[in-house]
């Protein structure tokens, strides 16, 4: 039986969730229809320019993203502090990009007409803005305002009414820096295991192109959270890993996944693996079963676990 939403989204143990939604029957996100030989390609833009929008309007980071042909990946981080920090004004000025809002908090933005409103109607818009901020913090919300909007264009497109979503998305909590790693070049590494593309650089509609494209500026790809190596709290807020660090981890990762690599790089460990303390075999054990062997969590201490009772059955 599927657990409540509150009870998979707990800010008190990680603030970064993996989220997956599937398109219904056969209903196409994107790709090709088979049996019509109608393409769908231009729905992956659709996708994420609509998630990078919302990613510069919530206080939700995207740190990974791919778009598939029936299904979308996403990693986010929870931002509640810069939820927090924001003023009335500016919670109000982010929610009036998403819809339209109250009149009452219209004539709050417009200096014509703020200063002839009532006490009642200040403290009204400002209940009304604790209700936005929360909502700007929310990955439910964050998930609505993507798929809702998605899926109107799309039966717009196919002029039919109807789901278009398998369901609500399906998140998993993501316990620590391996776990959010792994998962991060899972979601990444999608184009590659599913042969739609042969190198990172290549993947289509994925954070790491993105990323990739970024670095040859040398510059972070705004709107994604950046890679920092942020993990005292010195630093600029972002990943707890570099950039070069985390390039090369999936690009190892992703030898050894794509069965059209004939190669093998040299056996050795990307600087980030040291950092979590994985041998390579774990490490491949944890990106291989994001969706089949972890189900509402991952983290290394369930790896660590789940093997510890494999040698016990094993062994007995």
């Amino acid at each position: 039986m599927p657990r409540p939403r509150k009870c998979l989204i707990n800010l008190s143990d990680t603030p970064y969730y993996h989220c997956v939604s599937r398109c219904v029957r056969r209903a196409f996100l994107c790709g090709r229809d088979k049996q019509s030989g109608k393409c769908y390609e231009h729905r992956r833009q659709w996708v994420e320019d609509r998630l990078l929008f919302l990613a510069e309007v919530f206080c939700v980071d995207v740190c990974a993203y791919a778009v598939m042909g029936n299904h979308t990946h996403v990693v986010l981080r929870i931002n509640r502090d810069k939820a927090k920090s924001l003023s009335v004004r500016e919670v109000i000025c982010r929610w009036q990009k998403l819809y339209k809002g109250m009149l009452l908090a219209q004539r709050f933005l417009n200096p014509a007409e703020n200063e002839g409103m009532s006490e009642a109607e200040i403290e009204t818009v400002y209940d009304l803005a604790e209700v936005y901020r929360h909502r700007l913090f929310d990955i439910s919300w964050f998930m609505r305002l993507l798929n809702e909007y998605i899926a109107r264009q799309a039966n717009k497109e196919d002029g039919c009414t109807g789901h278009f979503w398998e369901g609500r998305f399906k998140s998993q909590a993501l316990m620590d820096e391996a776990s959010l790693a792994a998962c991060m070049a899972y979601v990444d590494l999608n184009p590659v295991r599913a042969c739609l593309a042969k190198t990172l650089e290549s993947s289509k509609h994925t954070s790491i192109q993105k990323r990739i494209d970024a670095a040859k500026c040398h510059h972070q790809p705004y709107p994604l959270f950046p890679c920092t190596g942020n993990t005292s709290g010195k630093m600029p807020d972002g990943l707890p890993f570099r950039t070069e660090d985390y390039f090369a981890l999936v690009e190892q990762t992703g030898r050894q996944f794509n069965p059209e690599k004939r190669g093998k790089i040299d056996d050795c460990t990307p600087p980030i693996l040291s950092r979590f303390g994985l041998e390579q075999a774990d490490w491949n054990a944890m990106v291989s079963g994001i969706e089949t062997d972890f189900k509402s969590t991952l983290s290394v201490e369930k790896l660590l676990a789940q093997r510890r009772n494999n040698v016990n059955y094993n062994s007995g």
